[in-house]
């Protein structure tokens, strides 16, 4: 059974309609190589949309819940990250099969899939945790920029406006040249970090332990806590909306066997991309384990201590500057996944379409106000506060993402030959439960019922 074609997918309870493509600037603009025998080309046309993908995974709000753990609870939280990164993998990969399959993005299938009440409560949703990735990425530019530069903090929130042209320039040279910058920038935050653990010489002993979970996690109400945080962080709810729109960039073959060959690669794409988010979120816990806990500086938690102590304790001039820089470079790249993944959430819950610019500018200023405030009022601990509290709300809104896209991925009648088989129904079933069960968990603790 083959997937019904674009412009007559079956909508729930009716006829079919026409719609436009998701992104339609972008779509189907990079070729794909044709013919047997060509698979690392292949391979090579599809790498790029699982590094934007990526890139939400090791924003600076990881970089919050992250140092945070590290430095309180060493080397324990590590699981968190592996097991929550094992959990992205699965849930990106049925993101990127229900683009290539259905050939809509999520925000679209919500629409064809669910009644006009419930859409617009998961477009709201979907707008909160964009607007709390936007306030995430504010503070973390803000923060390097003082670090590096000593831009006073609200002036440096201020200035993450003018990132609203950086996105314009790039998008206008085309969708491949904004994944190579995107992938440059990831490279110099991969070696940066690389350069901070060969200073920080961890325990390799420590990070083998730190990998089995522990019940402590649970049980712990401030572990719990960060744990969440650190869930909320990596797995981005946006994210499953971004990777169902951008895979359509590509121009494959649209046979059955085509779209076989593009979710495997899309889904290796991903996975490889997804592993180098692993290594930045863990050298972030592992650098805070291995410098401050093992010291005792249990209560670093904001990233302006992070950088005024690396270099002292590390005894290297240059491990404060490396930090900066890989913060910089992280709070751009996500500025420019966060605008893509708006600009869907927009178009295909409400099929309302604005220009990108006033589309950025609209989510950028409802994330300044806040950061800006508690930047003059409550200074540096105000806004680390601020970025822990941005990521737990990303965890309390991803249930709103991950139900939709499984219930969605599992329905034959949409998906066809490519519904989820039983081991990846289970998996994914588990996976959403495990989300809602641990958000439940959080919010009993915080209303002091449990």
């Amino acid at each position: 059974m083959t997937p019904p074609p674009a412009s007559s997918s079956p909508l729930a309870g009716g006829a079919a309609a026409p719609r436009a493509p998701s992104l339609p600037g972008a779509n189907r603009s990079i070729s794909v190589p044709a013919g047997a025998g060509s698979f690392w080309r292949k391979l090579g046309a599809f790498a790029g949309p699982g590094y934007l993908v990526a890139v939400g995974y090791m924003d600076p709000g990881n970089w919050a819940t992250d140092l945070a753990g590290g430095s309180a609870f060493g080397y324990t939280l590590l699981s968190v990250i592996l097991i929550s990164n094992i959990m992205a993998m699965v849930l990106q990969a049925l993101s990127a099969k229900l683009g290539i399959v259905t050939e809509l993005d999520l925000a679209q299938a919500c629409r064809e899939q669910y009644s006009t009440p419930v859409r617009w409560m998961l477009w709201v949703l979907c707008e909160l945790a964009i607007i709390a990735c936007d306030l995430a990425e504010v503070i973390g530019t803000a923060i390097a920029l003082q670090l590096l530069f000593g831009i006073p903090l609200a002036l440096g929130v201020c200035l993450t406006a003018v990132d609203v042209m950086l996105i314009l320039l790039l998008q206008q040279y085309g969708f491949r040249k904004l994944e190579a910058f995107i992938v440059a920038l990831l490279i110099i935050i991969a070696g940066c970090f690389a350069v901070e653990l060969f200073l920080a010489q961890p325990s390799l002993a420590g990070i083998a332990a730190g990998l089995i979970p522990k019940p402590e996690i649970v049980t712990n109400p401030a572990m719990l806590y960060v744990a969440i945080g650190i869930l909320g962080a990596t797995v981005m709810p946006h994210n499953l909306y971004l990777h169902s729109s951008i895979v359509q960039t590509r121009r494959f073959d649209r046979s059955l066997e085509g779209r076989k060959e593009a979710v495997k690669l899309a889904t290796i794409d991903s996975s490889v991309a997804l592993m180098l988010a692993l290594f930045i979120n863990g050298s972030i816990l592992v650098l805070a384990a291995a410098t401050f806990h093992t010291a005792g500086r249990t209560d670093v938690a904001e990233i302006q201590d992070a950088y005024a102590l690396l270099t002292p304790m590390l005894g290297a001039s240059v491990a404060s500057i490396l930090f900066g820089i890989a913060l910089l470079a992280s709070g751009q790249n996500s500025t420019l996944t966060g605008t893509l993944a708006g600009q869907i959430v927009m178009e295909g819950f409400l099929d309302l379409r604005m220009p990108v610019w006033m589309r950025r500018m609209i989510t950028r200023l409802i994330a300044i106000v806040p950061a800006a405030v508690v930047a003059t009022w409550y200074g540096a601990s105000g806004t680390a506060q601020l970025l822990l509290a941005s990521q737990v709300v990303l965890s309390l809104q991803l249930p709103f993402a991950v139900y939709p896209l499984v219930q969605i991925t599992s329905d034959r009648r949409r998906m066809g030959s490519f519904v989820n088989g039983p081991v990846m129904k289970i998996a994914a079933w588990a996976i959403c439960a495990a989300v809602i069960t641990l958000n439940c968990v959080l919010l009993g603790q915080v209303a002091g019922l449990l």
